[in-house]
């Protein structure tokens, strides 16, 4: 039975999937949710980014008339846009955020719900991931780090997030509705406001890889991280710094490029021999 939407009742967990043309993956994605056996404890609510699809606008309003879901319509705005106006029909205390082609492992709702309710000080809580699809296997998050937070992306969108984060951040940037990278501006936005983060390591949902070119995803990942990066230094101008870092690597460089590239590959290829030579005064631990 799916998570019938009784307005006298207190879900503790809102799940939010953004919804735009998935009309064949979004039976997958429910049915995952569906699998949470408490259905007392969770609300699913999905947006409809103005799908222009004709079957998943069919799809949409076939699983809006059966009561079980609330289904809000919206002219195509984007996933920023989208997610935000979820958060703002949602009732939960914790937001799920779930994209409309992946799916959840029921145990991530309750285990990442137990850390929130007995940490008081961790707003956000994140996992590993399988891939499936067009590739397969898991994704490794890792324990959180704000410097490597600041490089890279490395905490995927679908993380139960204190709804009070939304309040102190803004939620999602709408900057971000033709690129992406949405989720990596909230965790920014979240660490810089004083949000703590914590890790489960191991896989707690599935995440969709796509068909598309595998070429043509890593070109629009480089450029859009460009463009994203760009945004960043310039949003939190006090905060964020990441053009330094070209800046430290080319001062590194032009001295003595070859030299530098030797430390690269004794690094990254013989790396004892690397740590022998940090010892003995010849090299810095850190490049």
């Amino acid at each position: 039975m799916s998570n019938i939407l009784h307005k006298d009742r207190s879900p503790r967990v809102s799940i939010i999937i953004p919804y735009y043309n998935h009309g064949k993956f979004i039976d997958e994605t429910l049915a995952s949710i569906d699998r949470i056996e408490d259905k007392n404890l969770y609300e699913v609510i999905i947006v409809n980014d103005g799908s222009p699809d004709p079957f998943s606008d069919k799809r949409l309003k076939e699983i809006a008339m059966l009561g079980y879901y609330l289904v809000v319509q919206q002219e195509n705005q984007g996933v920023s846009v989208a997610r935000n106006n979820a958060v703002a029909h949602a009732r939960g205390e914790y937001i799920l955020p779930v994209d409309s082609d992946n799916k959840i492992k029921p145990e991530y709702v309750y285990e990442a719900m137990a850390v929130l309710d007995n940490n008081k000080d961790i707003d956000i809580v994140y996992s590993d991931y399988d891939l499936f699809g067009a590739q397969t296997g898991v994704r490794r998050a890792g324990e959180y780090n704000f410097q490597r937070l600041l490089l890279d992306n490395f905490i995927e969108n679908c993380a139960l997030v204190r709804k009070s984060v939304f309040d102190k951040t803004g939620g999602y940037d709408p900057f971000f509705r033709k690129i992406g990278i949405e989720d990596w501006d909230l965790w920014l936005n979240a660490a810089f406001a004083g949000c703590k983060f914590h890790y489960i390591p191991k896989p707690l949902f599935d995440y969709r890889v796509a068909e598309s070119s595998r070429i043509d995803l890593t070109i629009a990942n480089k450029r859009n991280g460009a463009i994203a990066v760009d945004y960043f230094i310039k949003k939190y101008k006090d905060q964020y710094g990441l053009q330094y870092v070209d800046e430290y690597f080319l001062d590194k460089f032009r001295p003595n490029f070859l030299g530098f590239l030797g430390k690269i590959v004794l690094k990254l290829y013989f790396p004892k021999m690397y740590d022998k030579m940090v010892n003995s005064g010849k090299f810095r631990k850190y490049l």
